[in-house]
């Protein structure tokens, strides 16, 4: 008898055990601040689906546009209820959370990652926050009368080919019947083009070659004949003569490419559904995205210049517990079926290994570089100081160089004008 009792109480405590450790395991949880209204509705199926598939219950709350930051400060006084997983896109959001990130170079779900060129880093290196998904831009190019004027995207591989190209397609616009490049309008609509993206290009470089990482006080524009040349190359190149380009707009430019009017056109991945819509009717089979060349050393390497403010950082002061569900679901989500088919929809492209293909062929283009190992040009322009006064400044000068100016006030645009826009700041 005491030996059946002492069976019935072994068994007793070891089913207690299990359902202890049972209930350890299920003691985790997630609760995302979502940053993307527009995902609200994928984001709260998704976690609906990865609850019923482990039982691990996860929470998505969705800021409103425009108060993600005033939002995420009030949910994390919450203590154990505030969000385990949230966003923090730059580096005044690093300093913001300093206290709340969790360096995530060693868990499971940053080793899925397929670059690391868009995650946040702290001073030691930690790696804060993980890009889940970005944005790209290059020259959009149209395969099909790449191919009319006896050409390839193969024969392109940088500044002198792209050149050679160019300026061959121009000369035989008549005969052809389309021109080289899309007008390098300096109308606000598409100035940004050039004073954001353009000027991306020498910023880059510079910064590389000088091992910048924030904002610096004063810029050298070491790559300002670069500059120049990829700039003559698209004004002199298109059927808009350059002193006109100070009233030619955006939508002059993307007709002009969407009527097949133009091979190339500076944009990026947002520019998609408009070629391909209604409108344009496109065929995506004729459409690649292509590296912007300025005729750096090297440059054959490069692909697309991607960046991205849409990070994921995972709250350092939540439980044990929560933080390992947040990293499983995180896990899940860029390695599953379900996960990285609703990113795919939603975001593009995610830089994770099992990332599934978007409709959208730019997108695909990015990734595609990334994938071939070339390094992704970033976005440097994220460090310039009071942005629309700086840019005013440069769209001005280079409007004035287009129409018979000097290049030197496009320099002192860039240089000085940056150490100035710095001070002012």
């Amino acid at each position: 008898m005491k030996k059946l009792l002492a069976l019935v109480l072994t068994l007793a405590l070891c089913l207690t055990l299990v359902a202890g450790a049972a209930s350890a395991e299920a003691t985790g949880k997630v609760y995302y601040l979502n940053f993307k209204p527009e995902a609200d509705e994928a984001w709260q199926a998704l976690a609906k689906t990865y609850t019923e598939q482990t039982g691990v219950p996860v929470t998505v709350v969705t800021a409103a546009s425009g108060t993600y930051s005033e939002v995420l400060t009030a949910e994390m006084d919450k203590g154990d209820a505030a969000p385990t997983l949230f966003q923090c896109g730059n580096q005044a959001g690093l300093e913001t959370w300093a206290d709340y990130l969790l360096p995530l170079q060693d868990t499971d779900f940053y080793k899925e990652l397929s670059t690391e060129e868009f995650n946040l880093y702290g001073e030691n290196g930690d790696a804060l926050a993980v890009g889940y998904c970005y944005e790209a831009f290059g020259i959009i190019t149209n395969k099909a009368l790449l191919e009319e004027a006896g050409y390839s995207v193969d024969d392109i591989t940088n500044f002198e080919t792209l050149k050679a190209v160019a300026e061959d397609i121009h000369a035989r616009s008549a005969e052809l019947g389309f021109d080289a490049f899309t007008s390098s309008g300096m109308d606000g609509s598409s100035s940004w083009r050039f004073s954001g993206h353009l000027a991306n290009m020498p910023l880059y470089y510079e910064f590389r070659d000088d091992g910048i990482t924030s904002q610096p006080a004063t810029i050298k524009g070491t790559y300002l004949d670069n500059f120049k040349q990829i700039w003559d190359l698209y004004i002199n190149n298109c059927a808009t003569d350059p002193s006109q380009l100070a009233s030619a707009t955006g939508d002059q430019a993307l007709a002009e490419f969407g009527e097949g009017k133009a091979v190339f056109y500076q944009n990026g991945t947002w520019e998609y559904a408009n070629l391909t819509g209604e409108k344009f009717g496109m065929d995506p089979a004729d459409l690649v995205m292509i590296p912007i060349y300025i005729g750096v050393e090297g440059e054959e390497d490069a692909g697309l210049a991607c960046g991205t403010e849409n990070c994921w950082a995972v709250n350092s002061q939540a439980s044990e517990a929560d933080q390992k569900a947040t990293l499983d679901f995180l896990y899940w989500v860029v390695t599953s079926d379900e996960g990285t088919t609703m990113m795919a929809e939603q975001f593009g492209p995610i830089p994770f290994k099992a990332a599934k293909a978007s409709d959208n062929v730019f997108f695909n283009d990015a990734n595609n570089y990334i994938n071939e190992g070339k390094y992704v040009v970033s976005w440097a322009f994220n460090y310039t100081p009071n942005v629309d006064t700086w840019r005013a400044a440069v769209v001005a000068a280079m409007t004035q160089y287009s129409a018979g100016g000097s290049w030197d006030d496009v320099v002192t645009a860039f240089v000085q004008g940056w150490a100035t826009q710095y001070a002012n700041q």
